[in-house]
């Protein structure tokens, strides 16, 4: 009697399970994924593109540019096994490193590379132009990234470090902000601390290095140095006195010997002085003596001339009148009293 009773009801959900699944069974059913060529780049497997040639993308999902060149990079990457090449693409976001060892700063980013050799691709994403690209070896032309601007270098190695240590930080701070729903703020204080605290201890581990490695000096070599060291210091205390004082002594003697200069100088203008006046002294005192002299003489001569009278057709010699002696004694006035008033030159 039970089983009468439920086995119609069975019956019914068993026909209602198979009608729903024949009305919506072509909508649900899970349709095979198409296989995308485009190969997945990360940080354990970047080296592949270093043997053969290779196109890389580098994107980000909330870029439209980046999805706008979805499908002719995948069209390109069908084509990749005519064309002897292989096409890569990089998720910046999940991938930070490898952002920073090829120094990302724009997206899309395209990058051809040929047996480790790197060029950039500033072409539109286009699959004629890239397809182009390489049939054409455009790609030669191109100036390569080579020296420390390789993707393979030690530089590039470092900026891959900084970068993905900036990847997690971002990562934190978006778990701190939206899964944790802390404030901003908190977040930026908290790595603020952070950073003071790992400064601090990097600093002491820097310290900690320096005291294992330092190898002090001997006792008396220190002491030494520092002699030396006081000693130089000293002398060179000394040295700007020593200037000074030459300095001093030198100015001291150029005054001196100005001086002395300019006693010899005032001695010999005066000795000059003296050499003139007796020069003029002499001078006018000989002429009247000599006049004097000369009118004695013809005394007697007058004299005789006038007793006895001068014969006719002799010459009577004139008799000197006195005024070339008083001239001369005037102008050797004149002249000392100029030299009076002169005085000596100082």
């Amino acid at each position: 009697m039970a089983g009468g009773h439920w086995g119609p009801l069975l019956t019914a959900l068993l026909a209602a399970r198979v009608a729903a699944a024949a009305e919506g069974g072509p909508e649900q059913a899970a349709l095979p994924e198409e296989r995308s060529w485009v190969r997945p780049m990360t940080a354990s497997n970047w080296t592949l593109v270093m043997e053969g040639e290779w196109m890389l993308k580098f994107y980000a999902p909330w870029c439209p540019s980046c999805q706008q060149t979805d499908s002719e990079w995948e069209t390109f990457a069908k084509n990749g096994e005519i064309l002897q090449i292989s096409v890569g693409k990089v998720d910046v976001i999940q991938e930070p490193g490898l952002s920073g060892r090829f120094f990302v700063t724009t997206l899309p980013a395209f990058f051809h590379a040929k047996d480790g050799i790197f060029r950039r691709y500033r072409g539109p994403g286009v699959y004629e132009d890239l397809q182009n690209y390489i049939l054409e070896k455009k790609w030669q032309s191109v100036e390569p990234l080579t020296g420390w601007k390789s993707p393979a270098s030690l530089t590039m190695s470092g900026m891959a470090g900084l970068f993905s240590i900036s990847g997690k930080i971002w990562h934190l701070h978006n778990y701190f902000t939206v899964t944790l729903g802390i404030p901003a703020w908190c977040s930026y204080v908290f790595f603020v601390m952070a950073t003071l605290i790992f400064g601090l201890f990097m600093g002491l581990v820097l310290v900690v290095i320096s005291e294992c490695f330092y190898i002090p000096l001997p006792r008396h070599l220190s002491e030494r140095t520092e002699q030396t060291r006081r000693s130089e210091e000293a002398h060179k205390a000394e040295q700007p006195q020593d200037a000074e004082e030459e300095k001093d002594d030198s100015n001291e003697e150029e005054n001196k010997d100005s001086l002395v200069d300019e006693e010899e100088e005032k001695e010999d203008l005066g000795d000059e002085d003296e050499a003139e006046e007796d020069e003029e002294e002499d001078s006018p005192a000989a002429r009247v003596d000599e006049e004097r002299s000369d009118a004695q003489d013809q005394g007697p001569l007058r004299e005789v001339q006038e007793q006895g009278g001068a014969e006719p057709g002799e010459d009577v010699p004139a008799q000197p009148s006195p005024a070339p002696s008083e001239a001369a004694e005037d102008t050797l006035r004149q002249r000392r009293s100029q030299h009076a008033d002169k005085g000596p030159q100082v």
